[in-house]
């Protein structure tokens, strides 16, 4: 398997190894578009693996902080209590890059970015950029993601 995310359409694509689409998803990378440098709140680009699987068994909507579930299941209700939360749900598919110097290491880690592909709230708009960094997907499409893939899958982030 291998992951294809475009942020020109805002589009993730699955394949199977043998290069065969199986899955396409809307998703919303960053509202301040592509780039690598730590602090920049953008989608980083080219070659990256899929670190960590987290959240296996939880509930659609669940609320993760630090990579935790909190316990929480979000609602609008929980919303307007925490109106400046950066909603992370249902599952984190944790991104680690592969390009020494580009998005690996130094001031331009993934991983250290904490770039995840995760679950959010259902009233995001998909389709469009919004995201500060990571790869926002629907709920129900990213449980579905999640269990096709393993740590390890190849995720490429284009233009």
């Amino acid at each position: 398997m291998r992951i294809k995310v475009h942020i020109a359409s805002q589009k993730l694509e699955l394949f199977d190894d043998a290069g065969k689409l199986l899955r396409r998803y809307a998703v919303s990378t960053a509202a301040n578009g592509a780039g690598e440098m730590m602090d920049s709140y953008c989608t980083p680009r080219g070659k990256h693996i899929i670190r960590a699987r987290i959240g296996a068994g939880q509930p659609e909507n669940s609320v993760f902080v630090r990579r935790r579930p909190t316990g929480e299941i979000y609602t609008p209700q929980l919303a307007a209590q925490f109106p400046g939360r950066d909603w992370i749900l249902t599952r984190i598919l944790w991104l680690s890059g592969c390009e020494a110097g580009f998005n690996r290491l130094g001031n331009s880690d993934t991983m250290r970015r904490y770039i995840y592909i995760h679950g959010t709230p259902d009233t995001v708009q998909m389709g469009k950029p919004g995201s500060h960094g990571c790869i926002r997907m629907r709920n129900a499409d990213l449980v579905e993601l999640f269990d096709l893939v393993s740590a390890g899958t190849a995720v490429e982030i284009i233009a």
